[in-house]
């Protein structure tokens, strides 16, 4: 009975058939096909395979695929690329804040002995941080000392010649808006420059501060030879580390509005020689 089923299957499958289009008003053959069962199967199930594979292919390599559930979109990305910026922005002005906030708490609390200063000068700044402040020399400075001292041992010039052709550098070049004033103890000058204008080292010299305080925003210091010390206050970013060594004109720094004490975008710069307070207009000339 098995094989009457299977050889009756089997020809019904392999039965030819003939599939014939005629013109409907004269009868006229117009093509013929030869088919089995078989075949339409087969040619059926390759068209599905076919039309299948095309539709997973249009889908794939398509803008196509932003319409089906679960494909990412290429505006979503856009987003959450600006998103993850913003972010970041967010994340560093929150650092700022709660640093702000710090030293806020610790005047609520007394921790900060109350001392009168005009503006933001360094004077009473450089005794309260001094002890935070590393001054050690690291190898490769105490390399560079080493043979520098070996090769001024048999100079040919004084050292007071040498002291004597010292030149500093402008920081940066514009209009001062506030003068150097002793008495009112305003132991700086303030240059008024663009905003991001870079700020340049006024000589020679290795770092020794670069960080954010809250009254004057960034704050770089950077110390010369024959004991001469020069200050930039609110700068917009810092180029320069602690320890590093700068030469003379060497971009330190972005001038910038940062801190409370600011008023506008301009510099903030001190020059002191072996713990007092200089004008710099006697040896910078800041005007273009």
């Amino acid at each position: 009975m098995k094989k009457k089923k299977s050889k009756k299957i089997s020809k019904k499958l392999l039965h030819k058939y003939r599939l014939v289009i005629l013109n409907e008003e004269t009868f006229e053959e117009r093509l013929a096909f030869r088919l089995t069962r078989l075949n339409v199967f087969v040619l059926l199930g390759v068209s599905s395979i076919a039309l299948v594979g095309f539709t997973i292919l249009l889908i794939a390599f398509t803008p196509l695929r932003e319409y089906i559930p679960g494909y990412s979109s290429t505006a979503l990305k856009k987003q959450a690329v600006e998103l993850n910026y913003k972010t970041d922005s967010l994340q560093q002005i929150i650092t700022y804040n709660d640093k702000y906030y710090a030293s806020i708490r610790k005047v609520l609390k007394g921790e900060v002995s109350a001392v009168q200063i005009n503006r933001d000068s360094i004077i009473e700044a450089a005794k309260i941080d001094a002890s935070e402040i590393d001054l050690s020399a690291s190898r490769a400075d105490s390399i560079l000392r080493a043979k520098v001292d070996k090769e001024d041992k048999y100079s040919l010039f004084e050292t007071a010649k040498s002291k004597t052709n010292f030149v500093l550098f402008p920081p940066v070049n514009g209009e001062i808006s506030e003068e150097y004033n002793a008495e009112e103890k305003h132991f700086a000058v303030d240059i008024v420059v663009a905003k991001n204008t870079p700020v340049k080292a006024t000589a020679d010299g290795t770092v020794v501060f670069s960080e954010w305080t809250a009254e004057t925003g960034f704050v770089i210091l950077i110390e010369h030879s024959y004991g001469l010390l020069s200050v930039y206050k609110h700068n917009a970013t810092l180029t320069k580390e602690q320890g590093d060594l700068v030469k003379a004109g060497e971009v330190i720094a972005t001038s910038g509005n940062t801190g409370d004490f600011s008023t506008g975008p301009h510099l903030h710069f001190e020059l002191w020689s072996d713990g007092y307070s200089v004008n710099p207009t006697n040896f910078i000339d800041f005007k273009k």
